[in-house]
């Protein structure tokens, strides 16, 4: 089943000569529980792309589907609630609420949302990502690895449809780069999501299913590549 789908996706900016196309006549398809990096220099599209994807940004023109619902037909409440609901979001900067414990930041969304806690759920994904014995930390008190896998694990916590995933790295070293992102894929894996992540890294892009490149807001060649590291 696909989970995401555009249609001739489009987001210019400027009028014109000025005018500069950020995502260009994208078609793409992404699969439920698939693992997608897209790559691209400085510029290309990459984020502008995963903010239509994610509702967070409006298309010039096209379509995008995610989980059978077109977020153009949605207005801009329906469309707040519906990237709650079926969102989770993954930035370079982890965006932990710093008054909060760890267990408060991951359950936060699920509470802003009016909905029950899945205690024996977020619990699994405490464990899964490391964190167990953490939980009333502060965030101040932790690693920038530890920090972001908070930050996976309250994405993770809400069941979302998908999880776009913007350079959520880039403040890492090596070291942590890998193990952080070797616990998100082990989890989208185990509760069968779909993770979208961008990164200019194409080293880092090898873990995911697939990897596709996008420059001057086109999409390009498309690379299977079996989720390794080599």
């Amino acid at each position: 089943m696909n989970v995401v789908i555009t249609n001739h996706l489009t987001k210019t900016y400027g009028e014109g000569e000025n005018q500069v196309h950020a995502v260009d006549n994208v078609n793409l398809t992404i699969e439920d529980n698939e693992f997608v990096t897209i790559v691209g220099t400085s510029g290309s599209g990459k984020s502008t792309l995963l903010n239509l994807l994610g509702g967070l940004d409006r298309p010039t023109s096209g379509e995008i589907e995610i989980s059978g619902k077109q977020l153009g037909h949605l207005s801009e409440e329906e469309l707040t609630i519906f990237r709650r609901r079926n969102v989770g979001f993954v930035f370079q900067q982890y965006n932990l609420v710093p008054i909060l414990s760890v267990y408060e930041n991951i359950v936060l969304p699920i509470q802003l949302d009016g909905n029950t806690v899945d205690e024996p759920f977020v619990d699994e994904v405490i464990r899964t990502l490391g964190l167990k014995g953490r939980e009333s930390r502060l965030p101040s008190m932790l690693s920038g690895g530890q920090q972001q896998r908070v930050a996976i694990a309250r994405a993770l916590a809400a069941k979302p449809a998908i999880i776009l995933a913007d350079e959520p790295t880039g403040n890492l070293d090596s070291k942590s780069s890998q193990d952080v992102l070797g616990l998100l894929k082990q989890s989208a894996k185990k509760f069968n999501q779909t993770v979208i992540m961008i990164t200019h890294n194409d080293q880092i892009a090898q873990l995911a299913d697939r990897v596709i490149r996008i420059e001057d807001g086109k999409l390009f060649d498309v690379q299977i590549t079996g989720g390794d590291w080599s």
